[in-house]
């Protein structure tokens, strides 16, 4: 296991050099949206229509921020449970999206598809969705304004902090984790 410094857009490399278990600290821009946002922007993409931002070489956060005090960009920013975007996953990968973060295990479709198209699935702290926002510089609303903190938001991040669950090869760190804990047993 290893620890990288990663910015965005993140590239076909960057990716392939990560391993299950590897720490990543992400600056530069990553791209929030859940359930509804997610199933417009696959819509567009079965009807051939243009997508309101380039997803290629893309990270896509899970997540909805709640509202920003004063002088804040986000207000707490957590992951969101990722197997309710597990039937959009696919398609946004085929199109170039590197990596998702969220939290909890994905299906055998979305890894698959993760080893196919070559991207990463990582995970960060659910739970401390107050510190995670710590690592937000900016944020702003670039789609779907009309879902709130389901729309897709543009947030800047400094040393965001994450790991890699799935990565390009197969590697399944809950996977990995659940047999040398139950070989210890």
């Amino acid at each position: 296991m290893a620890y990288y410094k990663i910015k965005t857009p993140i590239t076909a490399e960057a990716v392939e050099r990560l391993i299950s278990g590897d720490q990543i600290s992400i600056s530069g821009y990553i791209y929030s949206g859940r359930d509804l946002a997610h199933k417009r922007l696959v819509k567009l993409i079965s009807e051939n229509k243009d997508l309101p931002i380039d997803l290629k070489g893309q990270i896509i956060f899970y997540a909805g921020p709640t509202p920003a005090r004063p002088g804040k960009p986000v207000g707490s920013i957590g992951p969101t449970t990722s197997y309710r975007m597990d039937a959009y996953a696919t398609i946004l990968y085929k199109i170039g999206v590197k990596a998702t973060i969220g939290k909890g295990p994905r299906g055998n479709k979305v890894k698959k598809a993760l080893k196919k198209y070559k991207a990463v699935y990582l995970a960060t702290m659910g739970g401390a969705a107050a510190l995670i926002s710590k690592s937000v510089v900016s944020a702003e609303v670039i789609a779907y304004p009309e879902l709130g903190p389901e729309a897709i938001w543009k947030l800047k991040v400094k040393n965001f902090p994450c790991i890699v669950i799935n990565d390009t090869k197969g590697g399944d760190l809950y996977q990995e984790g659940k047999n040398k804990y139950m070989k210890n047993k």
